[in-house]
């Protein structure tokens, strides 16, 4: 045998037992021992750099390396490809943004595309990148990868993710216009008393809070609604408790709230109101009283607004629900809410690590149900239907100047 073949033998055995520093410095040894051409004598034999080879050469000629105990040079090794190209994981966040969902009271979510197609799409945007990383930033970024059937959340539209593709576009088509984007969703009802509230509270063991031991509603109190309305741009929320019925005038008035009290702070130029809502409720597709109370408010504001709601059967998508109602949930968990006030309060209250800040008022006004909306009255709103899906996308436009 050779005195290369003794040296890939000796490798062999000790490779699987071994750091990475200790088969550095071996091969250094035997490349030194060789002499004149033993770095690329062993660098064939072994599989081993000359880089690598040279570097365990440097660390034999210098002893003090080796007192060290360090394996590696402080700053050696491969560097994370997310280190070397910054926009990869601003990128990705792009790529997934409009397909993203999952149950809004937990961290965890998961995307619709996989991440071979996620990979296929960064390098098509100039990104060094495989399937595998995807998966590993997408861990690092409290995704969890599901089936595609664990996705699907009530009815099916064809138009499902062209829907999603649609409202992420104009959302950011306004918000790089410094253009106010919001999103709007009733809250649950919640029983105004002495009641249990889910979730617990730090109380001194053996003393929990006392609560009625049936939840029926106290008619004095009744029941609170909340409607709040989500600030995209700013991170801000605004939350109306009201003490009648949730119907489009009691969103509407909710949403002229936030403008005059918040908004038009934060947006003294705003031309357009982009809306984002569930496709069901008070602010449903298919509301006329919706569609003829933003035409007044439109008509107060001077404001074009427009309406892109999610598709059918995804509300947990909306981002009031997983940025806003989610927090205000957490904030008064195991708390009886026994007063109007205690719940405006508790809301209010509701903060976030990532600068989230919430303004809360009561609505004491009524709001009767089952208005109805004349053809006259809803011939006279100046309404324009987008090309893609006019019965979901629409504008509102100011009737004067």
């Amino acid at each position: 045998m050779t005195d290369a073949g003794v040296v890939k033998e000796i490798f062999e055995i000790l490779d699987p037992v071994v750091d990475e520093r200790v088969r550095r410095l071996f091969v250094a040894a035997g490349a030194m021992v060789f002499g004149y051409g033993g770095i690329s004598e062993v660098s064939r034999a072994t599989s081993v750099s000359r880089e690598t080879i040279r570097s365990g050469i440097k660390e034999l000629m210098g002893p003090e390396e080796i007192s060290k105990g360090r394996i590696r040079r402080k700053g050696g090794g491969r560097k994370k490809t997310v280190l070397k190209d910054p926009s990869l994981r601003t990128d990705l966040e792009s790529l997934i943004e409009p397909a993203t969902c999952g149950d809004p009271e937990s961290p965890l979510r998961w995307t619709c595309k996989s991440v071979r197609r996620l990979s296929t799409e960064l390098k098509a945007m100039g990104h060094k990148t495989s399937h595998r990383m995807v998966a590993e930033l997408l861990h690092e970024m409290n995704y969890s990868l599901q089936a595609n059937k664990k996705t699907i959340e009530g009815t099916t539209h064809p138009d499902r993710n062209g829907q999603f593709q649609f409202v992420h576009g104009k959302v950011k088509e306004h918000l790089s216009s410094q253009q106010p984007v919001i999103s709007v969703d009733t809250k649950k009802k919640e029983l105004v008393g002495n009641f249990k509230n889910s979730g617990r509270e730090l109380r001194p063991r053996g003393n929990p809070e006392e609560v009625l031991v049936h939840d029926f509603i106290i008619r004095e109190l009744g029941r609170a609604a909340p409607y709040g309305v989500y600030d995209i741009g700013q991170n801000l929320g605004w939350v109306s408790v009201g003490i009648d019925h949730d119907t489009s005038a009691f969103a509407v008035e909710t949403i002229r709230r936030w403008w005059y009290s918040m908004g038009q702070q934060a947006y003294p130029k705003a031309k357009r109101l982009l809306i984002t809502a569930d496709s069901g409720g008070s602010n449903g597709a298919r509301v006329r009283l919706w569609k003829v109370e933003l035409q007044k408010l439109a008509d107060e504001t001077g404001m074009d607004i427009s309406v892109s709601p999610l598709p059918p059967g995804t509300s947990k998508w909306n981002k009031i629900e997983h940025r806003l109602f989610s927090f205000i949930s957490q904030n008064w968990r195991g708390k009886p809410l026994i007063s109007h006030e205690v719940i405006v309060n508790l809301i209010a209250a509701t903060t976030t690590e990532t600068g989230l800040k919430v303004r809360c008022q009561l609505d004491t006004n009524s709001y009767p149900k089952g208005i109805k909306v004349a053809d006259k009255q809803f011939k006279e709103i100046n309404i324009m239907t987008h090309e893609f899906h006019g019965e979901w996308n629409y504008t509102i436009r100011p009737r004067s100047p």
